[in-house]
Parts: structure tokens; sequence; C-alpha cells
């Protein structure tokens, strides 16, 4: 039986405009109802965004607590520690049947570069039981070796991370591309290609890539198909930073 049901395991956004403040607001927008595992805390000082990893044994329990829910989909943000990635690698291991969308975040200090290896082997063996991921530019980067700076490395770097284990994949190319206009690629799980495209709008867009990550996992619980779901979310996550204030993007009900 199909619920309204939908989790996110993801970390705080101590100013609200992404994270899982974000994902929360969007499943809302989209009439679910958002369960949280919460992975890490975060805090601004002077010397720069913290991330404060959540205790392994209370994440543990956090999954432990939602193993009976029947999820209609899942939606997976920022994993800060490797032991984390293997608690939910555990969880969504037993959920074959949920609907997973992967955003993969690495978000480390610089010139770190052994921990962004570790992380990124670590995130990699989540591609197979992810139905779609959702890198940004630079995570694209960063995970498939690939420089991208142009559509059809775009694509390239999508089907690397396929040969890694990804079905689906979306690669969030932002403002990276073009001036005025804001370019995804999806490559589908049977290899076609679609290309996202809007304007690009001169506002706030902090937490767009999570707002259209849960976005797309919003309309895999409602059982559309990937790529209606990642159409639909191009269209929301325009609003979104439409309605966008000082502090982040802004889920809201478009119907």
């Amino acid at each position: 039986m199909k619920t309204n049901y939908i989790l996110t395991i993801s970390g705080n956004d101590v100013l609200s405009g992404g994270g899982f403040q974000a994902d929360l607001a969007t499943f809302s927008a989209h009439k679910l109802y958002g369960f949280l595992a919460q992975t890490c805390m975060t805090a601004i000082s002077d010397d720069g965004f913290e991330i404060i990893p959540t205790d392994d044994n209370l994440f543990q329990k956090q999954l432990d607590s939602l193993s009976d829910v029947p999820f209609a989909a899942i939606k997976i943000g920022l994993l800060p520690t490797p032991q984390i990635v293997r608690a939910v690698k555990g969880f969504i291991h037993k959920r074959p049947q949920v609907p997973v969308v992967l955003d993969p975040v690495l978000v480390f200090k610089e010139n770190a570069d052994q921990e962004v290896s570790q992380m990124s082997r670590e995130l990699q063996e989540l591609f197979s039981y992810a139905t779609i991921i959702t890198p940004n530019l630079k995570e694209a980067e960063r995970l498939s070796g690939q420089s991208i700076s142009n559509l059809a490395e775009m694509e390239s770097a999508a089907r690397a991370l396929q040969q890694m284990g990804a079905k689906s994949v979306v690669i969030k190319g932002g403002a990276r591309l073009e001036e005025d206009q804001a370019y995804d690629i999806l490559v589908r799980e049977d290899g076609q290609v679609a290309f996202l495209q809007s304007s690009l709008l001169d506002r706030n867009n902090q937490g767009a890539g999570c707002t259209f990550a849960s976005a797309i996992a919003s309309g895999l619980a409602q059982e559309l198909t990937v790529s209606q779901a990642s159409h639909a979310a191009k269209i929301f996550v325009y609003q979104a930073i439409a309605h966008s204030n000082d502090y982040g993007v802004t889920p809201h009900d478009q119907n």
C-alpha cells in the first residue's frame, strides 16, 4: 500500500536555507508527511562553516526508531562520516522497493584530499541502492574524476557515474555553463538523455540543490517516473528560487 510517508536522511542548515529544513518544507509543499534522521549539526563561527556529525550510536538509534515506517521514498543528503554512510547503507539495503534519491555531498577542509578520496569511495557504495543520484557540478567532477565545462562533458561525467554503479543521474549544472540559463542533465537508467533548462534568476539560490533532490524524491513518492519527477522538480526549484529570501530558497505549495 502506497503511503505519503517520506524520509530525509540529512544534516541541518543553521540558517535554514538548505539541509533537512529545505527537505521537510519541500515534502510539506508536496502534501507528504516528512520524517527525519539527522546526520549532523552545523554552526557558523569566525573559522567558517562548521559541521558536527551526529554520534554514531545516536544516529543508528534514529534509524532503528524508523524501521517499521512504510516509506514511499527516501532522500539522502549530507553524510559526514564513513560510519554514518555505512549505517545508511544497511538501512536502505533492507528496503529494495523504496525509491531512493542520493544527493552526494563532499564537504571538507581545503586540501583534505585523503578524506575526500575516502568519502568518495564510501558514497559510491550507495550508488547501486539509489534510484537516482543528484550531484552538483563540483561533486560530479570529484566523484567521476572528470572536468566539466560544457554539456557534452556533463553527459560524459554522468555516464561515468553510471559505470560506478549509479542507475539514473542528474547533474545539477546551475549557473556555471551559461550566463543566463540554468542547465541540468538527466541520464536515465536506460541511457536516454534529457536536458533540464530554466532561466537563471538573479536571486539567492542557497538550498536549491537540497530542494531539487527532495522534490525529485517527492515525485517518486507520488509514483512519478524518474523523468517526470526530475522535470517537475526543475519547475519547483525555479519557483522556490523566485520566492527566496535572504537565507535561502522558499519551497511552497504550487498547486
